[in-house]
């Protein structure tokens, strides 16, 4: 296909379905503006935008998306990968779950914006867990029986959360760390 954009791309396909741009926003669920917009190519929309759209022209979402490189997507979604499981790496290595995704993040903040997101993300939820696992061991010391359970508790917590981003990651390229204290702010 010879449209280089996504605004191109979009209209061509809305055109071929032969809907206008509010019966096109009726059946997406997603706003007019939005798709003037798109069209225009004036904003560069979300994933989740972009599923709405392909599936109401009943397109696969590939056929919207416009990759200069075709390989960037893979190389992108390799080095989120590492960076979201290298925190695994704690579980052997003390504090190699700050430490490995911290050296990620300095290699490769610059080289793409997602990368510095995904990164801060990470190194705060990290700082975070460490920061609650040290304080459920030192309660563990005055209350032994009530406290394990607490240690346990974050020591799984973190454990579900980094596995559970690591598959929304490949998925969808979106991460949510919850209890995170900002140390590295955006």
């Amino acid at each position: 296909m010879e449209n280089k954009t996504l605004g191109k791309r979009l209209k061509y396909y809305r055109t071929l379905k032969g809907y206008s741009q509010d019966e096109l926003a009726s059946y997406s669920n997603v706003g007019v503006r939005t798709i003037q917009r798109i069209e225009k190519d004036e904003v560069q929309p979300h994933l989740q935008t972009l599923k709405l759209l392909a599936e109401s022209l009943e397109i696969n979402i590939d056929d919207l998306k416009v990759v200069e490189n075709p390989n960037h997507e893979l190389i992108q979604k390799k080095w989120l990968l590492l960076l979201h499981s290298s925190s695994l790496l704690g579980l052997i290595i003390p504090f190699a779950n700050i430490l490995f995704p911290l050296f990620l993040w300095i290699h490769k903040e610059k080289d793409n914006p997602t990368y510095n997101l995904h990164g801060k993300a990470i190194i705060n939820f990290q700082c975070s867990l460490t920061l609650y696992f040290l304080i459920s061991l030192l309660l563990f010391f005055p209350f032994p029986g009530y406290n394990f359970f607490l240690t346990v508790l974050v020591f799984l917590f973190g454990i579900i959360t980094t596995l559970y981003n690591i598959k929304t990651v490949l998925n969808s390229e979106t991460y949510n760390y919850p209890l995170s204290i900002k140390f590295l702010k955006n």
